[in-house]
Parts: C-alpha cells; sequence; structure tokens
C-alpha cells in the first residue's frame, strides 16, 4: 500500500491532494539528490591517475550545485507543507537503486561509472518532470532547471569518455562496473 503525503495544508491554488503527489515525487528526487553529491565526493576522494586533478577539480562545483539542488528541493516540499525527509536512512530505507560500488579507482575508471549513475538520475528526473507537470508549473520549473544543470555536468563527464571520432567508450554499459571497465579500454 502506498504512503499518503497529503499535507494538513499546501500552497494556494494546489489541492491537498494534488500536493500529496508532489511530495511523494520530490522526496524521491531529495534522495537521489542527497546519494548524488555523496556520491560525486566519494569519487573526488577516491579518484587516481594521471586525470587525478582534471576530475578532482571537475567534481567540487558538481557536488556544490547538487547539494543546492537537494535544498531547493527540500524547501519546495516544506513550502507544500511536507516533511522533507533528508536524513541517511530514509535515504537508503527508500531508494529505488544500490549504493556506488567503485572504490579507489582510476580517473576514467570513475567517469565511466559517473556516466552510468547520471544516466540512472537524468532518467528519474525526466519522469518526475512529466509527471509534475501536469499538477505544477512551479515544481515543474525547479526540476527543469536541475535537469539541465545535471545534463551538463554528465556532458563534462562524457567529454573525458568520448573519441575523437564522437564514440562513447561507455555507450553499451549498463552498470557502473561495466562502464569503469570500458572506460579504461
Amino acid at each position: 500500500m502506498a504512503k499518503d503525503f497529503t499535507p494538513k495544508y499546501t500552497v494556494p491554488g494546489i489541492e491537498r491532494e494534488a500536493a500529496g503527489r508532489l511530495i511523494d515525487v520530490l522526496r524521491l528526487r531529495l534522495h537521489a539528490l542527497n546519494d548524488l553529491h555523496l556520491t560525486l565526493k566519494h569519487i573526488h576522494w577516491n579518484v587516481v591517475g594521471p586525470h587525478f586533478i582534471a576530475v578532482h577539480q571537475m567534481i567540487d562545483p558538481q557536488v556544490d550545485r547538487v547539494r543546492d539542488m537537494a535544498d531547493d528541493v527540500a524547501e519546495r516540499i516544506a513550502a507544500l507543507g511536507g516533511v522533507a525527509q533528508g536524513t541517511p536512512g530514509s535515504l537508503v530505507k527508500e531508494r529505488t537503486w544500490d549504493d556506488y560500488s567503485i572504490g579507489r579507482e582510476d580517473a576514467i575508471a570513475h567517469l565511466g561509472a559517473l556516466d552510468v549513475v547520471y544516466t540512472g538520475v537524468l532518467e528519474d528526473l525526466r519522469a518526475a518532470v512529466k509527471t509534475v507537470g501536469e499538477i505544477d508549473p512551479a515544481t515543474e520549473d525547479l526540476l527543469i532547471e536541475q535537469l539541465r544543470d545535471l545534463e551538463q555536468f554528465q556532458w563534462f563527464v562524457r567529454a573525458h569518455l568520448e573519441s575523437a571520432g564522437g564514440t562513447l567508450a561507455t555507450a553499451s554499459a549498463t552498470t557502473e562496473e561495466g562502464a569503469a571497465k570500458a572506460a579504461k579500454g
């Protein structure tokens, strides 16, 4: 049985039941963003090899922006009358994906795995945009802005994985481990 996230009150112009549907979608986006910023920081700390400094420095601004995105989503949940559940326990309990699987590894391997992570986050975010767009343009706008930024971050990652001929090393990879291996060649 699905949990009911209908708030006792919400913003003017949105029915409480519709706000509950928005809160339900946003809580998973909050978990995804909190998980993503921790994953990015993990990569930042565990990247090695000749591309270390480029990747190390590329990741920190992504961490900062993703943290800001999580804050924006949490504040939208609160504005809608919901509870922004940002605890590690709720993230682990409610997430629909596995923990990041790569430890200390070459920069290119991490970027390959991160490409798969971004693909999953972006696919789920696009679905969320579609769902909330039927209910609330303000929430849709928030998620669309985040979609643009996250797509740009994936493009930065993919620039390291693409050949001069336009072939993406991770194109056929579906797992982090497979993408890390494909990226290393």
